[in-house]
Formats: structure tokens, C-alpha cells, sequence
């Protein structure tokens, strides 16, 4: 009888944690800052895209000292997006060996510039941390770590192109 009533409340607990095990989403911004390595920065909505990520993070390897423009890309996760947008606009560049990353939703003001939304943002998140000297062989590097990321992750990707900061005009 005993046994019965702990084989009981073990299937009561593992049913009540499955159900309440639902990825939490959250309605601010997220700021993620791994000293020396990296930093992203996440729109209200898209803190599942940390894993996303930290992949990209993975691929880059050893990153170099130089620094690189902002590359804007657009990712398609319908799984991520929680409004019915089916991608994300995600900027990624480097500063002094440190990768930064900005997520955010495309913005429907602005439906056919994109990159104008992530360009404000981006440029809002690096205010502080100007470019000293860009370096165009960073750039395919970003694009790589990028890519390799996405298949791994199973998602599409799509460049946006680059944009320069207030900065580094």
C-alpha cells in the first residue's frame, strides 16, 4: 500500500514539472556581459536567442584585438519570435577583442528599412565604446562564425548589410 502511494506522488510530481517546464519569456531587456569575451544586448521577447548566441560566440574562437564594423543580419526563427514575425534583426560587431551582439524585432514603423532600426539601436548600445580602427578582414570572419551557427542551429540567416555608428562616420 505504501508503495503504491510513492509511485502515487512520483508520477504527481514528474506530470506537475513537465507541464510547468515552459520557456519563460520576458518582457524587458536583457543585457548578457561576459567580461573580455562578450556582450549582447536583447530586445524585450528574445532571451531565447542567448543560446543562438553564444554559438556564434563559440564559432568565432579566439577573437582578434581589432575592431569591425557592425554587421546586420536578419535570422529566421519562427520558433523564437513569439508575435508571429518570422525573424529578428541581430547586429554583431567587435571592440577590442570583445564581440557585441544586439537582437532586436523588426520594427513595423520602419517594414522596409531594417537596417535603419537596428543601425539606431546598435548605435544606442555602442555609444560608449567607439571603434578605434576597423579592420575589413574581421568581416568575413563574423559572417562565417555566423553561418556555421545558423546551420548548426537549423535557421536561416540573411546579411543586412553593414552600418557605421554615429562614431564612425
Amino acid at each position: 500500500m505504501a508503495e503504491l502511494f510513492l509511485i502515487g506522488m512520483i508520477v504527481t510530481l514528474v506530470v506537475l514539472t513537465i507541464r510547468s517546464a515552459r520557456p519563460v519569456i520576458l518582457d524587458r531587456p536583457v543585457i548578457i556581459a561576459r567580461a573580455g569575451k562578450y556582450h549582447i544586448t536583447l530586445a524585450p521577447q528574445l532571451n531565447r536567442a542567448q543560446t543562438f548566441i553564444e554559438q556564434i560566440v563559440l564559432a568565432l574562437g579566439v577573437v582578434t584585438r581589432l575592431d569591425s564594423e557592425i554587421q546586420m543580419f536578419a535570422v529566421q526563427d519562427e520558433k523564437l519570435c513569439p508575435t508571429g514575425e518570422k525573424s529578428y534583426l541581430l547586429a554583431v560587431t567587435l571592440r577590442g577583442g570583445v564581440a557585441y551582439f544586439q537582437a532586436i524585432m523588426p520594427n513595423a514603423a520602419l517594414q522596409n528599412d531594417h537596417a535603419q532600426a537596428m543601425r539606431e539601436f546598435a548605435a544606442a548600445v555602442l555609444h560608449d565604446i567607439p571603434a578605434s580602427v576597423t579592420d575589413a578582414s574581421t568581416q568575413p570572419l563574423i559572417a562565417r562564425a555566423l553561418h556555421a551557427a545558423a546551420q548548426h542551429a537549423n535557421l536561416r540567416v540573411m546579411p543586412l548589410g553593414t552600418a557605421a555608428t554615429e562614431g564612425e562616420k
